[in-house]
């Protein structure tokens, strides 16, 4: 039998996030010896990336980073993504994130696929997520990044969990006046999940569609003929006012809308991002 302890299991969970049976099993191979068992976990677990392609991986974190660049600031929102939040509060998991987050920063990427192929220590990001998939044991993805660029950009990250790191992510990008309200309009944001942040952002189909929508349960409800155009229409403005960030009541002050709020500052929003992990 091999020579570890109970104190052994614990160490090597706690070192790679992998679960009881696997590295057992580990330091049984590796007699023992907890670097080899690492290795044997690392190994094990990059054959079994396709084997884990059709798990469902929604818990996770988001990080943001903010950097000055020609012009203004640049901020990166990024979601990365495990099966499990005990993976998702793993260390390892914690610093994979962070590591890269910087090397996205570094490539510039805006989006998933322009992250996957930022370089990361000799490697792509994506080889280097698949390696500690392998380790920690579980699917690994990082699912989303985004990239907001204005005179000044403000981040705002929430714990919904205050065991967990943060599950929602939001940037904010403003000019130089309305940066004295953009904390504020961050966590409205992050409370509120605005999907647009003007009218004219929202595609022409879906507003169409919404539209549409509108005047069949106007007709449904039997509404006269003639107040059908109104009728839409204001059903219509209620979705806006729900989904476009300017026109959603204020979650400080909901007599106000946040648009009218940063245009007391005389200021401008230039763009928002907002992650929840798993959504």
């Amino acid at each position: 039998m091999a020579n570890y302890t109970v104190a052994d299991i614990q160490a090597l969970r706690e070192r790679t996030g992998a679960g009881m049976l696997d590295v057992k099993k580990a330091l049984d191979e590796a007699d023992g010896d907890l670097d080899k068992a690492v290795d044997i976990l690392r190994v094990k677990g990059l054959k079994g990336v396709t084997k884990r392609e059709g798990r469902a991986a929604s818990e996770g974190l988001v990080l943001a980073s903010i950097q000055d660049v020609d012009g203004g600031q640049a901020g990166t929102l990024l979601e990365l993504n495990s099966e499990t939040d005990f993976v998702a509060k793993n260390e390892k998991f914690i610093a994979l994130a962070a590591k890269v987050l910087e090397a996205v920063v570094a490539a510039g990427a805006s989006n998933a696929d322009e992250a996957l192929a930022a370089e990361l220590d000799g490697k792509t990001v994506k080889e280097i997520v698949d390696e500690n998939a392998g380790v920690l044991g579980e699917k690994i993805v990082l699912r989303r990044v985004a990239r907001v660029e204005a005179p000044v950009v403000t981040e705002y990250l929430h714990r919904t969990n205050k065991d967990l790191p943060a599950q929602v992510g939001v940037l904010v990008g403003t000019d130089e006046k309305a940066a004295s309200v953009a904390k504020d309009v961050a966590m409205h944001t992050a409370a509120y999940s605005p999907a647009y942040l003007t009218r004219e952002d929202a595609p022409e189909e879906t507003v169409a569609n919404e539209r549409r929508v509108a005047e069949e349960v106007s007709r449904a409800e039997g509404k006269p003929e003639a107040a059908l155009p109104k009728i839409i229409e204001g059903r219509l403005n209620g979705w806006f006012k729900e989904n476009v960030l300017v026109d959603q009541a204020f979650a400080k002050d909901p007599k106000t809308t946040v648009g009218k709020v940063v245009a007391e500052t005389g200021g401008a929003l230039v763009a928002f991002a907002r992650f929840r992990v798993g959504a």
